[in-house]
């Protein structure tokens, strides 16, 4: 997929289907978990520092796997490179479960554009790719605010 900057940004600025102050870890080694504002627009995951309009950037979610983490926590990694792996934390195993499955919808969607699984060619099972677990959902929690700082 091909685009520049001024397209993406313009892209984060989009309603969004799911938006949410999260902890965020970067694959660096050492890595901490730091407060974002994460907000899944089509198939791209753009984090915000919480006081900031322009994203500090985004993850395309084509050819990655997302998985349950900790309770409360999920991780996105990508095929490519399975050690760049994003870990997220969530107020709640219940906002944990709503991320996936919004994340597992934003594939599908990419699937009813292109007429084929993304992951399709590199024999990944359904299993795989999303990992959820089933919880009965009495209501949605929201959080704002955890134990997060900034990324590098």
């Amino acid at each position: 997929m091909r685009y520049n900057e001024k397209e993406l940004q313009a892209l984060s600025r989009q309603p969004a289907e799911m938006a949410a102050e999260l902890g965020m870890r970067g694959p660096k080694k050492g890595s901490v978990a730091k407060r974002r504002l994460v907000k899944l627009v089509v198939n791209f995951l753009f984090y915000f520092r919480p006081d900031e309009a322009e994203p500090l950037g985004a993850l395309l979610l084509e050819r990655c796997r997302v998985a349950q983490e900790e309770p409360g926590g999920f991780s996105i990694s990508f095929v490519e490179d399975l050690s760049r792996k994003y870990h997220f934390e969530c107020c709640s195993q219940e906002q944990c479960q709503d991320w996936m499955e919004a994340l597992q919808r934003a594939r599908n969607e990419i699937r009813k554009m292109t007429g084929k699984d993304p992951l399709e060619q590199f024999g990944i099972s359904e299993e795989a790719r999303f990992q959820l677990n089933s919880l009965p959902k009495d209501g949605r929690t929201t959080c704002i605010g955890s134990q997060l700082n900034v990324l590098d």
